[in-house]
């Protein structure tokens, strides 16, 4: 079997499993939708984990180029795919979560009216993701950027009868063209200087580019390398929903819940993530476009953070929680930390991939109620959601040895050593953030696990265990979650040197900062001596602040949703005592609602202004009916001239005689 027949099988078999559930459902029946889906998702992470073996084992690149898309030569427009160490990375995370989710929605989607949809877009999603990350150029990269929109599109509206479907859905979906339209321009940016949309051709022509030239657009001075990065990362802040374009991922919890942990997880908003570190050979080239990703990532981990604190839905927590984590992934790669930007995407897919699915797990169990006031006491009823639920709790608010301890630790650290303008702000904020996020976690693990069940009678006394459709999953990520931050974190932290090509080898740039003294700063928490073990790293911990904020911030958590028996009337004491504060996060700092009046209602006022001025009376008054009416109006007084008496005539005819005399006396002579 040839490296080209394999690399088409993992990213064909998750089309056909979507053409044949969307297509044949009724010939196969839904044990069959079950099985073809399944197997082909399943098929293409056996063969992505045979490839990824093969690549870091043996140090490989696999390249396989199918047939030219266009006929331009000199870009290149090859449907053509590589599996190198980063995307080998991807492929197997993308594809291991995608089959987890594909199991665990034969039991959470049992029963529904577009059961076979829902397996053909979830399939066409993981296909779409995978050319993604796995294409060579730009081509394929924006043909799986549009194609995660469109399916993503798809989920959020899978309840196309429900009006807020609808409406989450063409919210994402028009937010997302904004983002794209800035990574358009920047792929035409791109063309423009490059010649090619090729990767290795662009990143060639990158580093031998004049980048003192000086342009301008929107008013704004850039360099040619700083234009083509900024405008690629609008769609980036489009597509992994940073601030300010990021209203649209708090809709997407209108979808099933299983497509919440594919979407969050480890594809759609981690795509631009990847893009970042994909195109690190042109981002260390700006320090500009760095520091740019660094302060909106940081922007977003804490502000969205501290929304996820006041929201009620179970969900909407989660999905506040995945805007706050990848602010945190895009800080590690504005500061120049590709590979620790990378190491919490890995860490983090599994977790919050886990949180979503112990959320569906709890969701079921209540007959889809998601409102964790009508929850309380569920451990005791679902002790298997409850573990795995608290492992994906401590991973979340980095408590060593857990999973996003290592990452999210490493972050914090990177962006207090990297030099680049705006660092020091984006440290404290995420440091800020270090107590938040695991004051939400236990927040709502508490809420929903402890003190009294607050469901109704009928509710409480069907509450069971999920079926293991759904707990398998559960397990199977629990486990990365508890273990992966230790296999990886020594990898993660080895640097591209003359003797060590890094974890993700020459697929990832290094930035020398000279005020490092031309060090990276992987190389510099390399270096010291408190990286050099994972234990280590966790004694070192214990000195550290992040530490003792998350435990003090679960420490809070407790004495406020667990010690204090009256949890109604605490929560309204505190709510009254932080006043503004607290209605600001509740409306999320009005920004949907700026939105609203920006674009909405000023949408909705230039249409009228349109309609009303210029359409009906500027066109259809004045131009349409207006000049029938004047020349009617015309007609019908020349029509008194005509009166058939030989004396008018004659007199019209004087007139004209003597106005001729006249222009030919004094303007002729």
């Amino acid at each position: 079997m040839g490296i080209d027949f394999i690399i088409a099988i993992i990213i064909l078999a998750p089309a056909f499993g979507a053409i044949a559930a969307g297509f044949f459902a009724k010939k196969v029946q839904p044990i069959g939708v079950n099985c073809i889906t399944i197997g082909l998702v399943g098929l293409s992470f056996i063969l992505s984990v045979v490839l990824a073996l093969g690549v870091y084992l043996n140090n490989a690149v696999y390249t396989a180029t199918y047939f030219n898309w266009a006929l331009f030569p000199s870009l290149g427009m090859k449907v053509s795919f590589t599996v190198d160490r980063l995307s080998a990375f991807m492929m197997v995370i993308v594809t291991f979560v995608s089959a987890l989710v594909h199991i665990y929605s034969v039991g959470y989607m049992r029963g529904e009216a577009g059961y076979a949809r829902f397996f053909a877009y979830i399939s066409g999603f993981t296909f779409a993701m995978l050319c993604l990350v796995m294409g060579n150029n730009f081509l394929l990269l924006f043909f799986g950027w549009e194609g995660v929109g469109l399916f993503s599109y798809l989920l959020i509206g899978y309840y196309f009868d429900k009006d807020s479907a609808n409406e989450a859905s063409l919210r994402a979906f028009i937010i997302n063209r904004v983002g794209d339209l800035g990574f358009l321009l920047g792929i035409a940016a791109v063309i423009y200087y490059c010649n090619s949309i090729d990767y290795s051709t662009v990143f060639t022509t990158i580093a031998n580019l004049d980048n003192n030239q000086v342009i301008s657009f929107l008013g704004m001075k850039f360099s040619p390398i700083t234009l083509m990065c900024v405008l690629l990362f609008v769609g980036a802040m489009g597509k992994s929903a940073q601030f300010p374009l990021h209203t649209w991922l708090e809709g997407s919890m209108e979808g099933p819940t299983p497509i919440s942990a594919l979407i969050h997880a480890a594809t759609m908003v981690t795509a631009g993530v990847f893009m970042v570190a994909r195109l690190s050979p042109m981002f260390v080239h700006s320090t500009t476009a760095l520091s740019f990703v660094m302060i909106i990532g940081a922007i977003t981990c804490l502000f969205m953070g501290l929304i996820a604190i006041v929201q009620m839905d179970i969900k909407r927590v989660i999905a506040y929680c995945t805007l706050s984590q990848l602010g945190y992934m895009m800080v590690a790669q504005g500061a120049s930390g590709f590979s620790i930007g990378m190491f919490h995407l890995m860490t983090h897919a599994m977790f919050k991939a886990l949180l979503f699915l112990a959320a569906g797990s709890v969701i079921v169990a209540l007959h889809h109620e998601q409102d964790m006031r009508k929850m309380g006491g569920l451990r005791k009823y679902m002790p298997i959601t409850y573990i795995c639920m608290i492992i994906g709790g401590w991973a979340l608010a980095a408590i060593p040895p857990f999973a996003g301890f290592f990452s999210k630790d490493l972050i914090i650290e990177t962006a207090e050593i990297t030099t680049l303008p705006g660092h020091e702000f984006a440290y404290y904020l995420v440091l800020a953030c270090a107590f938040v996020t695991p004051f939400y976690t236990f927040r709502m693990i508490f809420m929903t696990f402890h003190g009294q069940p607050r469901m109704d009678a009928h509710t409480k006394a069907h509450i069971k265990e999920s079926p293991w459709s759904i707990l398998i999953p559960l397990i199977l990520l629990a486990i990365p979650s508890i273990f992966m931050g230790m296999l990886f974190f020594e990898l993660a932290l080895t640097p591209n040197t003359a003797n060590s090509d890094g974890f993700f080898g020459n697929t990832i740039a290094q930035y020398m900062q000279p005020q490092l003294g031309n060090m990276t700063v992987i190389s510099v928490l390399a270096e010291e001596a408190i990286t050099k073990t994972p234990w280590d790293y966790i004694m070192h911990s214990l000195h550290t602040a992040p530490f003792w904020l998350a435990v003090l911030a679960l420490i809070l958590a407790y004495i406020f949703y667990v010690l204090m028996p009256n949890i109604p009337k605490t929560l309204a004491n505190v709510r009254s005592g932080m006043g503004i504060l607290h209605y600001v996060l509740v409306k999320k700092y009005f920004i949907d609602e700026l939105y609203d009046l920006v674009f909405v209602k000023g949408t909705r006022l230039l249409s009228k202004f349109l309609w009303v001025v210029v359409d009906i009376f500027m066109i259809d008054k004045i131009a349409v009916q207006g000049s029938a009416n004047l020349i009617y109006f015309t007609g019908k007084k020349l029509t008194k001239v005509q009166r058939g008496y030989l004396f008018d005539y004659a007199l019209v005819l004087l007139i004209g005689v003597l106005a001729l005399i006249t222009w030919l006396i004094f303007w002729v002579n």
